[in-house]
């Protein structure tokens, strides 16, 4: 019998939505998968000390340019009213350059998937925890039904091209 729930929890250390699912595996062992989105990718090795923060800061001075952007953008026509005729192809342009970044930055943040387990299988089978970043939330939701469905046939939550990697 396999048994999924979904829950979304307001959580985390950066406050953002995380997606829970409780599957249990073939073998009998209950996993939790998890997904949460990464507001600043974390330093490795070399990185560590010329690590800059792309998270919050970069969040604000994305908005504040956009801002900043969309007063010249209605400003500069609405001043100018009595003169210039401002065709609705400007309008739907500017609405493009505006949203464009916001919505590529947002759609390719990374993802950390964690699946864990706390064994109760046999006397061998202890915890396990498996972590992984993938870029962008629909490669994040297709590796995460990957790895529910992995569960459910093999009871193990990596697979061949799986980002997921055993941690200690």
């Amino acid at each position: 019998m396999v048994v999924t729930s979904l829950r979304r929890a307001a959580g985390g250390e950066s406050g953002a939505d995380m997606v829970r699912k409780t599957v249990t595996a073939g073998d009998g062992r209950t996993w939790e998968v998890s997904r949460q989105i990464d507001w600043s990718p974390p330093a490795v090795g070399d990185e560590f000390e010329h690590d800059v923060d792309g998270g919050r800061g970069a969040v604000v001075m994305v908005i504040c340019a956009l801002i900043v952007f969309g007063v010249f953008i209605v400003a500069w026509p609405v001043l100018a009213q009595s003169r210039v005729h401002v065709p609705l192809g400007y309008w739907f342009l500017a609405l493009v350059i505006v949203g464009f970044f916001p919505v590529r930055w947002y759609l390719r943040r990374p993802w950390t998937i964690v699946a864990e387990t706390d064994g109760h299988y046999g006397p061998d089978a202890g915890q396990e925890r498996w972590v992984g970043n993938i870029r962008g939330i629909g490669r994040a939701q297709e590796e995460m039904r990957v790895v529910v469905l992995s569960l459910r046939q093999r009871g193990t939550p990596g697979h061949a091209d799986s980002p997921l990697q055993p941690q200690s």
